[in-house]
C-alpha cells in the first residue's frame, strides 16, 4: 500500500510526472465529519486510489475551524495512497490557505492539464481566471479540465453561478476553448452531466455528504455516492463514473480484535439507547415531562453513537438492494420464527412470551406486505403510518381503527409517521 498526502500546493503552476489518471471526489464533509460521511469518504479514497492522484472539488469540511481542518487532513493522510489536492468550496472557509495552500492552480500533466479555480464565494478570482487563460495558452497544453465548486448555468439545477460569471470565466477560455474537455464540478449532492457552450460539464457531489434530489429527473434514490475518473485513451481524455459500494471500505472489519470490539460497542450502545427509551416512557406516565425530555435525548445520542460503531462494520448492498433484502427477513419472522417460539413459551406455560410473540407476529406481517408495497412502487408516498406504542402493531391508510386489533390499545396513542 503507497503513502499518500495531502498537497499544500505553494505554486501556481505544478508539473506532475507520470500522471495519466485522476479521480475526483466532491463534497465529503460538509454535512460534518461523522464516522457514517467519513467512512464514504474513505471509500471514495480507496477508489482514487486506481487513479495517480486525487482532486477533491470542495466542501472538505461543514465549517473552517482549525478543528475540522486537522480532522479532515488527518483522516486523509492516513487513508490516502497517493497524493490528494484540494479546492476550496463555500463550507471550506477560514484556515483553508493554512492546510491547502493556494486557491487557484493549475496541475500540468504530460497529456493534458486540470486547472484549478476558486469560485466558493459564486464569483472567480481575476488571478484564477489569467492563470486559466495563461495555462491555456501554452503551447505544451493540448486538452484541460476547468474544475470549480460551484455550477455555471446547466439545464438541471439553478443552484450555480451567475450568468455574467459564467461569461467572465467564457472570456478566460475564449481564445483556447478547443482545449477545454471538461468544466468539472462539486457543490450539489447528486451527480449530472450536462453541456454547456459546447463543453461537457460534470457535477459530482458524492463523496460523503447525503444524496439529496436535484430535479424530478434526478432523484436521490437513483444515485449512489460515486467517485469520478478521468484518464487518457486513445488519444483522447475520458472520464468514468464510479459508484461506491457501501461495504468496500474494511479495514476496521478485517482487524479480528478490533471488529470484535466493534461489534460489542454497538451491542452495548443500542442496549442504553432502549433502556433510557424505556425510562422516558416511564417519566412521561408520571407526569415528569422534563426528565422524559432528557432520556429521549440520550437515548437518541446512544442511538447516533451505535450507528458510528456499526457503520464502520456495515457491508451493505446497494441501497435498493438492501431495501428489499429486509423482506425475507421478515416474512421468516411471522412465518415461522416467532410462531415457533410462542408455541414454545406457551408449552412451558410462560404466557407473556407467547403474547409477545404472537404480537410480534403479527406485526411483522404487516411490516413484509408494507415494505414490499413501497419497494414496488419506487419510492411513491404511502401515506401516513400508525404505531400502537403499546405492543408495535403497525397500521398504514387513512382510516385506521379505535383500538389497536392486536392489544386494544387507543388509536389516541398512536405514534403517526408521515402523511
Amino acid at each position: 500500500m503507497g503513502q499518500g498526502k495531502l498537497i499544500l500546493v505553494q505554486q501556481p503552476i505544478v508539473r506532475v510526472a507520470g500522471v495519466r489518471s485522476i479521480g475526483v471526489i466532491g463534497d465529503p464533509g460538509c454535512e460534518g465529519l461523522g464516522t457514517y460521511n467519513m467512512k464514504i469518504y474513505a471509500g471514495a479514497l480507496q477508489e482514487t486510489a486506481r487513479d495517480d492522484l486525487t482532486l477533491v472539488v470542495g466542501d472538505l469540511v461543514p465549517a473552517g475551524t482549525p478543528h475540522h481542518y486537522r480532522t479532515i487532513c488527518g483522516m486523509t493522510q492516513v487513508l490516502a495512497e497517493h497524493d490528494v489536492y484540494a479546492l476550496r468550496g463555500n463550507h471550506d472557509t477560514g484556515a483553508y490557505g493554512d492546510y491547502f495552500g493556494l486557491r487557484n492552480y493549475a496541475l500540468l500533466a504530460d497529456p493534458f492539464a486540470l486547472v484549478v479555480l476558486d469560485n466558493a464565494e459564486r464569483t472567480f478570482e481575476e488571478e484564477g481566471l489569467a492563470l486559466l487563460t495563461q495555462v491555456l495558452a501554452m503551447e505544451e497544453v493540448r486538452r484541460a479540465i476547468v474544475a470549480f465548486h460551484i455550477p455555471v448555468p446547466n439545464h438541471f439545477i439553478q443552484n450555480c453561478v451567475s450568468q455574467q460569471e459564467f461569461d467572465r470565466l467564457r472570456q478566460a477560455y475564449g481564445p483556447h476553448r478547443e482545449k477545454v474537455a471538461y468544466l468539472l464540478c462539486g457543490h450539489v449532492h447528486s451527480r449530472f452531466v450536462d453541456e454547456v457552450d459546447g463543453i461537457p460539464l460534470i457535477c459530482t457531489g458524492g463523496g460523503g455528504a447525503m444524496i439529496e434530489d436535484v430535479s424530478q429527473s434526478i432523484r436521490a434514490w437513483d444515485v449512489e455516492h460515486h467517485v469520478v475518473h478521468f484518464y487518457e485513451e486513445d488519444g483522447a481524455l475520458r472520464f468514468r463514473i464510479a459508484d461506491l459500494p457501501e461495504g468496500g471500505y474494511r479495514r476496521e472489519r478485517d482487524d479480528p480484535l478490533l471488529r470484535q470490539q466493534l461489534e460489542a460497542t454497538v451491542q452495548g450502545e443500542l442496549l442504553a439507547h432502549f433502556r433510557y427509551l424505556m425510562f422516558a416512557d416511564r417519566a412521561r406516565r408520571r407526569g415528569m415531562e422534563d426528565v422524559a425530555q432528557l432520556f429521549q435525548a440520550l437515548a437518541a445520542s446512544e442511538y447516533y453513537h451505535a450507528r458510528s460503531f456499526f457503520s464502520v462494520l456495515e457491508q451493505p448492498a446497494p441501497f435498493k438492494d438492501a431495501a428489499k433484502g429486509f423482506l425475507p427477513g421478515e416474512t421468516f419472522e411471522y412465518e415461522r420464527l416467532y410462531p415457533m417460539l410462542a408455541a414454545y413459551a406457551r408449552d412451558h406455560h410462560s404466557p407473556l412470551a407467547e403474547q409477545a410473540y404472537l404480537g410480534a407476529a403479527r406485526a411483522e406481517k404487516i411490516h413484509a406486505a408494507l415494505l414490499d408495497q413501497e419497494l414496488d412502487a419506487e419510492g411513491a408516498q404511502l401515506g401516513p403510518v400508525y404505531v400502537c406504542p403499546i405492543c408495535g402493531y403497525v397500521m398504514a391508510g387513512d382510516s385506521i381503527p379505535e383500538r389497536c386489533p392486536v392489544c386494544g390499545g387507543p388509536q389516541r396513542q398512536y405514534e403517526a409517521f408521515g402523511g
